[in-house]
C-alpha cells in the first residue's frame, strides 16, 4: 500500500487508515484509552532510547545513519496517538490549535523568546 505524503492526506484519512487496520484485525478489543495510553509511552520510550546520553554530534550522526529506524519509532508513538484519538472521538486538529492558544497566553514572545523557562518561572 503506498500512503500518501504529509502534504497529501488529512488527520482523518489517517484516522481512518488506523481504524481500518485495526479493525480488520480485531483489535478493537485491547484498544481501551489505557492500553493506548501505554502504547504511546512504549513507543515514545523507543523512540528516546536513540538519543539517550548522545551528544549533539552523536545526534546528528544518527539522523544520517539511523533515520530510518528513528522514522519507524515516530510513527509507532503517531499511530498511538492517531488510534487514542480516533477511537475515543478527538478532534486532533482541534485541540492543537487550542493547545497552541493556551500555550501564546502562557509563554509571551517578548518574555519567552530565546528561553527554555517554564512558563511560571517567566
Amino acid at each position: 500500500m503506498v500512503w500518501s505524503m504529509d502534504n497529501q492526506i488529512t488527520i482523518q484519512e489517517l484516522k481512518d487508515k488506523v481504524k481500518k487496520f485495526c479493525e480488520d484485525r480485531d483489535w478493537d478489543q485491547y484498544h481501551n484509552a489505557k492500553d493506548l495510553a501505554i502504547g504511546i509511552t512504549t513507543e515514545a520510550s523507543e523512540l528516546l532510547e536513540h538519543f539517550r546520553f548522545k551528544s549533539e554530534e552523536d545526534i546528528k550522526e544518527i539522523l544520517k545513519s539511523k533515520k530510518q529506524k528513528v522514522s519507524e519509532e515516530l510513527a509507532d508513538v503517531f499511530y498511538f496517538v492517531l488510534r487514542l484519538a480516533q477511537k475515543y472521538d478527538i478532534d486532533l486538529a482541534k485541540e492543537l490549535g487550542e493547545k497552541l492558544r493556551k500555550n501564546e497566553l502562557k509563554y509571551p514572545i517578548r518574555e519567552s523568546k530565546g528561553s527554555n523557562k517554564k512558563y511560571n518561572e517567566l
